[in-house]
């Protein structure tokens, strides 16, 4: 459980159907977890894979920030149906005392019960209580490029030159087109390139002057910052050929 959490916050928790816990508190609000959560699931539970079906319908949001003017906390939470009865948790978690969180019914197709359902046969362990609620505090996987979220960006480290460096630019109300463009994207360029990269994900709800200042009319918008010249693509990158071409120039 937490102690304290910082008056300015990202957290988020990712549940199984059978009542395990999985959550992260970012006070900087910079990295991205939702593969992390899964990932976790994956390595405490023995999955075969990371559970990437349980986003987004099994998740919990909390963002907490100051109001600049007033100098009052403003606290925005919102689960997902199959999240909501775990109200009592997420408040103890997160130290938000008594919050009534927000329904997300978005995304009702994706979290239909025979969906959901379809995966118990090759994921039964998230069927079965273990008690676990832990919290993550890093990439648990196997090492691999850092990648941020769809909340929020992720504070890059300088790249050596001629490091591949990429923005994404998407919307949280299209959280299931994220999740697909960050796996796809993840697979892409780690078979294709040869060095480190680094991803940064923002999102231009959240963070509009980011989005502003870059030209974005459209989400999902790729781009790439380095090496130079710097190239974008608009709209989901579903395919090894417009990678290639993106790398390429």
């Amino acid at each position: 459980m937490v102690d304290s959490v910082a008056s300015s916050f990202k957290g988020i928790a990712l549940f199984t159907p059978g009542g395990d816990c999985v959550y992260c508190i970012d006070e900087q609000k910079r990295a991205h977890w939702h593969i992390d959560l899964c990932a976790a699931l994956q390595t405490h539970l023995e999955l075969p894979e990371p559970p990437y079906f349980l986003l987004p319908c099994f998740t919990a949001t909390v963002d907490r920030w100051v109001n600049p003017t007033t100098q009052t906390p403003v606290t925005v939470a919102e689960a997902y149906p199959r999240a909501l009865r775990f109200q009592p948790l997420l408040n103890a978690l997160f130290s938000l005392g008594s919050l009534q969180w927000q329904p997300n019914y978005t995304n009702a197709e994706e979290c239909s019960v025979a969906l959901i359902e379809s995966y118990q046969s090759t994921f039964p362990q998230l069927w079965e209580c273990h008690e676990l609620v832990m919290r993550v505090e890093q990439a648990i996987a196997a090492p691999r490029p850092p990648i941020s979220g769809i909340e929020t960006p992720l504070a890059l480290i300088d790249p050596l030159p001629e490091t591949y460096a990429f923005k994404l630019f998407v919307s949280s109300t299209d959280a299931a087109i994220t999740e697909k463009m960050l796996r796809f994207l993840y697979t892409t360029l780690e078979s294709t390139l040869p060095d480190a990269y680094t991803l940064q994900v923002i999102d231009v709800t959240t963070h509009p002057a980011e989005a502003e200042a870059a030209h974005i009319t459209a989400t999902p918008t790729l781009i790439q910052v380095s090496p130079e010249p710097v190239r974008r693509v608009v709209g989901s990158v579903l395919s090894q050929e417009q990678m290639m071409q993106l790398l390429a120039g």
